[in-house]
Formats: structure tokens, sequence, C-alpha cells
């Protein structure tokens, strides 16, 4: 293996959360990682609120989170951290809308949002002014699960300043649970669900890709993704958008089929407006789904999730954008699935999730160079 590939990556072990969980809410201030909420091996929504010290790796719990919450988006502004929708102990999604306030260790409500909801998209444009103390950007709101259980449609803007939402043109295709990527000044959403029609119960993923123009504030649909996969992986880096691997389910043309998962990886440029489904041969080398996907250091990289084994997958691999292939990096330390992440520079985060049971894993996937 090339330096440039398995070489290039280690996994850095911090101390596990005192407090095991899987669907929290995950944020990083200021070399401090806070996980908020999420749901603990009572499987009921926790309020607890941990921050991990990178310098010292010391964890300290901060008070309470005022709603407990699962699934709850988290957007960084300066010095607050704010906690958005989720659901609650009773599994009914909520309409909270929290701040942190690091320097002063409290928590103050903001302005709820217009309809209660779980699975929220959320994307921050704009900057913090730190001697004012405020931010003349937005938080921009995207879907999610309303009370009826039915995949919403709406879009809300948060102006700090003046702590409140307005609402936005809705998106062509209800959803929750999307992936969002910020590119110039476009929101790209994919990876959603709507019901399944005709009185059947569960969930089925769509295909819509959609953009959100924040200046025209116009939707526009792009091309479909080129096939139907449930709780797949996706990342943006150097101009494209991926989407990985998932759980392909039946459809109209092979109804009676099992789900089964897959690796397939399909690639949108959008420069070019278009979908590629990769070749057999830059597929992922295992198949997956509920796994860590992020962009590190020019590779795409897939952790964890479930796969066709019994347990939990601990297998990484990435695919090198400079020489078009997969390879397989150090393996997970803690395997699991359905785990929260988030990127902090050289460092891909990942947090809880599932093992035997809900986990305490902090472990972060690293560039040799920022280790």
């Amino acid at each position: 293996m090339s330096a440039g590939g398995g070489r290039a990556f280690a996994w850095q072990v911090f101390p596990p959360m005192p407090t095991c969980r899987v669907y929290g809410t995950v944020a990083h201030q200021d070399g401090h990682l806070l996980v908020l909420g999420g749901c603990g091996r009572a499987g009921l929504p926790l309020d607890t609120a941990e921050t991990l010290d990178m310098a010292s790796h010391t964890w300290l719990a901060l008070a309470p989170l005022p709603t407990a919450r699962a699934g709850a988006a988290a957007v960084v502004l300066g010095k607050q951290v704010l906690v958005v929708g989720g659901v609650d102990e009773v599994q009914s999604p909520v309409a909270a809308v929290e701040a942190f306030l690091m320097d002063e260790g409290r928590w103050e409500r903001r302005a709820t949002l217009p309809q209660a909801a779980m699975g929220v998209a959320t994307v921050e444009r704009g900057e913090w002014r730190p001697k004012e103390g405020t931010s003349d950007g937005m938080v921009y709101a995207l879907g999610g699960m309303g009370p009826d259980t039915a995949p919403q449609a709406q879009v809300c803007v948060y102006e700090p300043r003046r702590d409140c939402w307005l609402s936005l043109p809705s998106m062509p295709t209800p959803c929750y649970g999307a992936s969002t990527f910020l590119h110039g000044n476009k929101i790209y959403v994919l990876g959603t669900r709507i019901p399944l029609t005709g009185g059947r119960q569960g969930k089925l993923p769509v295909t819509a890709f959609e953009a959100f123009d924040l200046e025209a504030r116009t939707w526009t649909r792009h091309p479909s993704l080129p096939s139907r996969r449930a709780f797949a992986g996706c990342a943006m880096a150097e101009g494209s958008v991926f989407s990985l691997g998932g759980l392909q389910q039946p459809g109209p043309h092979n109804f009676y089929s099992r789900p089964h998962f897959v690796n397939t990886v399909e690639m949108f440029d959008l420069e070019h407006g278009s979908w590629t489904k990769l070749p057999r041969s830059l597929r992922m080398r295992d198949k997956r789904a509920d796994f860590v996907v992020g962009s590190l250091g020019g590779h795409i990289v897939a952790i964890g999730g479930l796969g066709n084994q019994p347990c939990p997958l601990g297998s990484v691999e990435s695919f090198s954008l400079a020489r078009r292939r997969w390879e397989a990096l150090p393996a997970m330390p803690t395997a699991r699935c359905s785990c929260s992440s988030l990127q902090a520079g050289p460092r891909l985060f990942v947090i809880g999730g599932v093992a035997q049971g809900p986990s305490q894993a902090v472990e972060a996937l690293c560039l040799r160079d920022g280790v």
C-alpha cells in the first residue's frame, strides 16, 4: 500500500464519554467537543450534556439540556451552540431551539421552530463577529419529520440578531434525515425519504436531488440519483457529491426481492450537472449501510456501519480522488453503526452509536500529519 493510502491515516482514541448514547447531537467549538442529548441504554432521550477538552483529554459535565431530546441538529455560532428540533421522551418531535453559551456555561431558550420536527437538516452561512457577540450569518433549517410522522417540506431561516425564524420556499420533495451541502450560494439536498404509498407502513428512500439558491431563494431539481437506497452515506469533495452504499430495497421491478446491502458508488459532477454510476471495479470493498462517511485529505472515507455480518462492521476504506481507487484503512478501534460524526480540521470524529448497545466510544480518523 502506498504512503498516500492507508499509512497516511491513523486512529486517535479519546477517553470514552461518561454517558453512552446513540443519536446524540455533536458540535466542535474552540477545542471542545460537545455531545448533547441522544438516547441512552433505556432507549429514552437524554438531557445529558458533556464536553471533551481536546487539549487535556478530559470530560466535563455541562448544564443539562432544558429539553431532553435525541436526533437534534446543532449549529455553532461563535461562542454559542444552537440545538434545533429532535424527538422527546414520548417519541414526539419538538420545536424547541436552545442555545448553550460556552463562556457562561448555561442554556438559553431561543425562538422555536415554526413546526415541531426531528431529523431537521441545518446549514449555517455567514460570519461571527466576536467583538459584537453577534452573527451576520443565517441558520437554514430544512425538512424534518413532523408529529404526524410525515416528512416535511418546510424551509426556514433563523436570524440570530432578531431571534426569529422566517419561512422560505418549501422543498419540492418533503424529507427528513437528509444530507445537505453548502457549495457557493446553494444548499444541495439529497438522501431524502418519503412514506410508502398505498397505506403501507414504513419508509422508502427516494432519489430526489435538489438545490436551494440562497440569493434567488428558488429551488432547482437536479437529475435524480441513479439508484434507490436507504441509509446510504453522502459526502462532497472537489466539486462532486458522492452517494455510497446503503440498503437496496424492493422496488417496482423487483417488489418481491429482499432488502440487501450494496457497495454502490454514484458521483454527481456539480459543474456538468450529471450523475455517474461508477463501474463495478470502483465500488466500495465492503457492502455497508448506516455508516460514517466524510472527506479527508483528498479521500472519501467510509467507516463501520452494518453489512452482511451479524455484528457492526469495523472495516474502514477510502477512495483516493487522485488515484481513483479504493484502499483499506486501519480498522475502527470499536466497531459500530448509527454513529454521530463530525469533522474538525484533519480529524473525522466517530462518536457513540451502537456496538452491543449504545456506545461510549469517541475515536477520530486522522491524517497522520494532524495527529
